[in-house]
């Protein structure tokens, strides 16, 4: 397969460039994603379609990945709870080399294909659930070898790759595929492409809860209460839901936990 993601960038001499140069060079090629990542909307329809009718009947999204992509899905999973107030075991990420590798890069944890599967058994993963592999390439090891064993297991599986034709996107029932081109420094697919993967998972999630009712209208009414921000923010939707005052209010928020409960007491009064 060709590895546009690795394909010589279109600038070079870049040390040699003005600061202002080099940022509009990346702009300019950062402006090309959103409009890949359009072309990839009907995949990833049919991704968030099935996830949410698999978390629906009970099922986990799992998300595996090693170096950028892996910690882009260990993001989007941290932040499910606290954005929808969904269990911290509905949406979990997973990358090569364990949780110590969100920080520091774990040499060759990525080309262990067996590593994956190993991994994924601590969540006891079954048939119920849904895997999505993420990888800029669509050739990491590990995530292949992760896919082609979830598949032999029954385990619905899909994936969000930045190269067309990869090995990924073949073991993936569902595939999302992103093609963004080579990146303004040649390989380094944190830029566009990790870029690509973000908004992908934040469709991805943010549509799979939508669907499973964890937003009404157009807010978070189940976000966790973890911060004054957020108790500032519920108390306002909850004073426009409910006509109350910001005292009453607020008191009625911080007593049921979240804004839809505390909408749901006055309104089934």
């Amino acid at each position: 397969m060709e590895r546009i993601t690795e394909k010589e960038s279109h600038y070079n001499h870049l040390e040699q460039m003005p600061v202002m140069q080099i940022l509009e060079s990346i702009n300019r090629e950062d402006q090309s994603v959103p409009l890949a990542v359009e072309k990839a909307l009907p995949q990833i329809e049919r991704l968030s379609s099935v996830t949410a009718a698999k978390m629906k009947e009970g099922g986990r999204l799992f998300y595996i990945g090693a170096g950028t992509s892996g910690r882009l899905g260990v993001v989007d999973a941290s932040e499910c709870p606290p954005t929808f107030g969904v269990p911290f075991d509905w949406v979990v990420g997973i990358i090569a080399g364990g949780d110590g590798a969100i920080r520091k890069a774990v040499e060759f944890a990525e080309d262990d294909t067996e590593q994956a599967w190993i991994d994924l058994q601590e969540y006891d993963i079954n048939e119920k659930d849904i895997l999505v592999g993420i990888a800029a390439s669509g050739t990491t090891p590990y995530v292949v070898g992760g896919l082609k064993k979830a598949n032999e297991n029954n385990v619905l599986t899909g994936c969000i790759v930045c190269n067309t034709g990869s090995p990924i996107a073949a073991e993936a029932k569902y595939p999302v595929e992103v093609v963004t081109g080579p990146e303004f420094l040649t390989g380094s697919t944190r830029m566009k492409a990790g870029t690509a993967q973000k908004l992908v998972l934040n469709m991805l999630s943010t549509s799979v809860m939508i669907q499973l009712g964890r937003v009404k209208g157009n807010k978070m009414v189940d976000m966790s209460l973890t911060n004054n921000k957020l108790v500032d923010r519920g108390t306002r939707m909850v004073m426009n839901e409910t006509g109350l005052d910001e005292k009453a209010a607020n008191e009625l928020l911080l007593k049921h936990g979240s804004v839809r409960k505390a909408v749901d007491a006055i309104l089934t009064k």
